[in-house]
């Protein structure tokens, strides 16, 4: 990874992925898209790295789009919009698909963009004071490539008040809207997210991937015979599995599994 806008740290089971750029309050451009993009890709192939923590540098987490970057795209053709839209949509699905459970680590401010990655991340922790804003439509534009992650973790209604209104909200709207899952003082988020981090390790990482991919699948899919057929087919193939066959016998035999990590 050859960006400095962002930072890539590996200790033990755990990766840290750090937006770099405090100066611009950490607001992405293509650079930064792509090195995200990368940094989680190899991430997920990482057989290593079992938790995934997203964090910031300086005060905010993330301001959205780079002033110089959306000047240049106002001069884009439609085409290369499109190619460039495709950059943003591609970087969120790459953090959403992440076999790897993804901790956000909210320190501060998250608009636009940046409340995309934390909705693609499969756990939030945010300051008390923070603010969030999904501020697209004061610009003209709209928050389409991270709607399908922010419309799943906050619901349809959150959804429609905050990206209709461009309104600013509080870490406590936001927890009560779904988007995050714990609000602490500023102080105390590296120990909310070392107690996920734990509770994260203590777990089965193929049973954590497969539990991901059952529910991006069960999300959007109808409750029919299929649906039904195929939750089946998974949980017999994870209990015919090694990992899951040590499960059960751990738990029997009264021992800690074989995959306990300590951190």
């Amino acid at each position: 990874m050859k960006s400095h806008k962002i930072q890539l740290e590996i200790d033990s089971a755990v990766a840290t992925v750090t937006l770099a750029r405090p100066e611009l309050r950490n607001a992405f451009d293509e650079e930064m898209i792509a090195a995200l993009s990368e940094a989680f890709a190899d991430l997920n192939a990482n057989g290593d790295v079992r938790v995934v923590v997203l964090k910031a540098q300086g005060k905010a987490f993330c301001a959205g789009a780079d002033l110089a970057w959306m000047r240049r795209m106002a001069g884009f053709t439609l085409e290369e919009n499109y190619a460039d839209a495709l950059g943003l949509a591609g970087m969120l699905e790459t953090i959403y698909r992440c076999t790897k459970p993804v901790i956000a680590r909210v320190q501060g401010d998250c608009y636009a963009g940046g409340m995309g990655l934390v909705a693609a991340c499969d756990l939030a922790v945010a300051a008390r004071g923070a603010q969030f804003c999904l501020s697209e439509v004061r610009l003209g534009l709209i928050p389409a490539t991270i709607a399908p992650y922010v419309v799943a973790r906050m619901g349809a209604s959150a959804a429609r008040r905050y990206m209709l209104t461009a309104e600013r909200f509080e870490s406590q709207d936001a927890m009560a809207s779904g988007l995050i899952q714990q609000v602490v003082e500023q102080d105390q988020l590296d120990a909310a997210v070392a107690k996920w981090v734990e509770l994260l390790l203590a777990n089965a990482p193929q049973a954590i991937a497969e539990a991901k991919r059952l529910l991006h699948d069960v999300t959007y899919s109808a409750l029919g015979a299929e649906l039904i057929a195929d939750t089946a087919t998974r949980i017999a193939k994870q209990r015919a599995s090694s990992e899951g066959r040590e499960g059960v016998s751990a738990f029997l035999e009264k021992r800690a599994p074989g995959w306990l990590v300590k951190p």
